[in-house]
């Protein structure tokens, strides 16, 4: 290894899967809504029942959207949020810890690392705690104990960016702890679209309702493109979340004509959704390492996007994608324009994201990855 801090951090590169067979792990999960955390989970417990482990989840929360599919893949779920006290839970998970007696304790959000890493110690067992995004934002909606016993406690923290390692190391982990658990993406659903189509350029962009993601600066994106400029593009924002009202408004009192910008809410299977697009626009003021990202570039999508979180440790400007500055809403324009009067570049940039993607992040990779990490948990219990 080099001589840098971060190059201590443990990466999964190309590792043939070790014996996964008969090992028992025991995750536990805030909740199991439609978020990314939760899919990833769901991808997780997949690739581990395909290759012989014993998964188990422990829930605080219940009747969620991924609930009845990780039953259906065989996983036990159990819930423990029948009290809020924090010693409550613990107590109700020491007694499923008895009873399943794992090798690994594995927490999914950052929010349970603690649990994890209490009963971790508590019975002597190997335990992985969970970073996303570029981990800021984790600690903060903790408070300032909690963000702090939450990183602390497990022995091992798998993260999913290398933004959210840096930002633990500089609140005194050791990078020795650390390890990269990459997000993945079904490519085997998610597939390029075939290139009949004619008709206006098809904006998308998809993510939760919420101020951090400026749909409106897409809104104003497809509105500037079509009034000021004269190119026919659509756009459709994919996600639910409370600005849904506000940004319903903005698109009446635009001037566009109807059914220039949908608003199509929440959907689960976006294959075929992206499949009718021509380019993803991700206009945040903040981002993770974002599955809609991967889901799109998978795609086939060229991707326009502001260089926020950790996109650039996933979009490579001017390859596979254009990352352009939060602030620049002219390069933003200028980016998505280029693309519009290019259709070869498009399909050159969509072709090269699709394949960074199975190289990097599809579900193939997985078991390899979670084969390191338990060896790496496992070793470290020793």
């Amino acid at each position: 290894m080099g001589a840098s801090k971060e190059s201590h951090c443990w990466e999964a590169g190309s590792e043939s899967v070790s014996n996964l067979t008969d090992l028992k792990i025991c995750f536990i999960a805030g909740t199991l809504g439609q978020g990314g955390a939760e899919r990833q989970l769901f991808y997780i417990l997949q690739a581990l029942r395909q290759n012989g482990a014993i998964p188990s989840l422990l829930c605080l929360d219940r009747h969620q959207f991924w609930e009845e599919r990780i039953k259906d893949l065989g996983v036990p779920v159990t819930w423990i949020g029948q009290t809020r006290s924090r010693l409550g839970r613990l107590l109700r998970i020491a007694i499923e810890l008895r009873k399943s007696r794992p090798s690994i304790f594995q927490s999914q959000h950052f929010f349970t690392n603690a649990y994890v890493g209490v009963a971790g110690r508590c019975f002597g067992m190997s335990n992985i705690g969970a970073l996303r995004s570029n981990g800021e934002m984790d600690l903060r909606d903790c408070g300032r104990m909690g963000g702090k016993l939450n990183l602390a406690l497990p022995q091992i923290i798998a993260a999913n960016s290398r933004a959210a390692m840096e930002y633990a190391m500089r609140q005194g982990s050791g990078p020795d702890r650390l390890f990269m658990l990459r997000n993945v993406v079904d490519t085997a659903v998610l597939r390029s679209a075939p290139e009949s189509y004619e008709g206006p350029i098809r904006l998308i962009s998809v993510g939760r309702l919420v101020p951090l993601k400026r749909f409106d600066r897409f809104i104003l994106l497809v509105a500037r493109l079509r009034q000021k400029m004269g190119r026919e593009v659509t756009g459709t924002i994919v996600g639910s979340g409370p600005l849904k009202d506000e940004l319903e408004t903005q698109v009446r009192v635009s001037g566009l004509p109807p059914n220039s910008i949908r608003l199509l809410g929440g959907i689960a299977n976006m294959g075929p959704i992206y499949r009718q697009a021509d380019i993803l626009v991700m206009t945040s003021e903040y981002e993770g390492t974002p599955n809609v990202l991967l889901e799109a570039m998978a795609s086939g999508l060229p991707v326009v996007a502001t260089n926020v979180g950790g996109l650039s440790e996933i979009v490579s400007d001017n390859k596979t994608g254009f990352l352009v500055d939060v602030h620049h809403e002219e390069d933003l324009c200028a980016a998505v324009t280029r693309l519009i009067d290019d259709p070869q570049l498009r399909r050159s940039i969509g072709g090269l994201a699709r394949g960074y993607v199975e190289a990097n992040h599809s579900l193939d990779c997985l078991p390899g990855i979670l084969s390191r990490l338990y060896q790496l948990a496992l070793a470290r219990q020793a």
